[in-house]
């Protein structure tokens, strides 16, 4: 593959692209991601040889394996630990509290049910084990699972793993240093999450455009900073698939540039980040 000059993205192939990345993920782009396009779309065309943006826009409309690579290459796999502290002092302190209390008041022992959707490398998954361990060490009888799903699988592979290193263990370790040594293995250079951990969370693909991962609902769903690279018709899309998803009483949390106020959802604004499932609307 001769890499020369004309390897820059033209109109025509660019706007092809952003069908393509539109039509297999939802996320709507526009000329202004030109550079990085560039910048993640040449590798590709490398590995299978492509000649051209054009050559390698057919690859990809032919489908087959290049598809999930190029799902890969396009996304934002963005994570860390306790992102946003407010929503894990709002987890800890309000939901878990309130969630155990009215299954006691039941008289249901059924576990907890969390879906971490988008949920990229798996720092958000592993973190919302980590405060449920946490508050099971204060209440025995508390069970939980939790499933993250990302449309990438080369995030879901590094979830998998569970190794970090680098910043997102930095700030973690500052910011929360006795849940650091408590659920992170190894260093100074790779750490590992501890198996106490990855017995209660899995993952799976799953694009949110679609139908919901799991037949059994959920009973908090994290879907945080994942609607901004929508538009609002999948934006709204992507809520309706979410409220399947959920069952009555359920919570979903949203990043902290989202708000879905101004949509036609079956959700309702609680507090900076909550909403819960607007009865009147659904």
């Amino acid at each position: 593959m001769n890499m020369g000059a004309s390897m820059e993205l033209g109109d025509e192939d660019l706007d092809a692209v952003i069908k393509l990345v539109r039509s297999h993920t939802g996320i709507a782009m526009n000329g202004t991601k030109r550079v990085l396009l560039q910048g993640r779309l040449l590798p590709r065309m490398r590995a299978v040889g492509s000649a051209s943006y054009r050559d390698y826009i057919e690859t990809v409309r032919r489908g087959g394996a290049e598809v999930t690579r190029f799902v890969d290459a396009v996304t934002t796999n963005d994570s860390a630990f306790f992102r946003t502290p407010a929503v894990w002092w709002y987890l800890s302190d309000e939901f878990l509290p309130t969630w155990q209390a009215r299954m006691t008041a039941r008289m249901n022992a059924r576990p907890l049910r969390i879906w971490s959707a988008a949920a990229a490398t798996g720092e958000e998954a592993y973190s919302l084990a980590m405060i449920c361990l946490e508050f099971q060490r204060r209440h025995p009888s508390f069970r939980f699972a939790i499933e993250g799903t990302d449309i990438s699988s080369q995030a879901l592979e590094a979830a998998r793993a569970g190794v970090y290193r680098g910043r997102t263990v930095e700030r973690f370790e500052a910011t929360r240093p006795e849940l650091f040594q408590r659920y992170l293995e190894g260093g100074p250079e790779r750490y590992t999450v501890a198996p106490a951990l990855r017995d209660h969370v899995g993952f799976a693909p799953h694009n949110l455009l679609e139908a919901p991962p799991s037949v059994a609902r959920y009973d908090l769903v994290m879907l945080r900073n994942v609607l901004i690279y929508f538009d609002e018709p999948h934006q709204q899309r992507v809520l309706a698939q979410v409220r399947k998803a959920m069952c009555p009483g359920a919570k979903l949390i949203l990043g902290e540039q989202e708000s879905i106020t101004r949509l036609n959802t079956a959700f309702a604004f609680e507090q900076a980040h909550v909403y819960h499932i607007d009865e009147e609307a659904a």
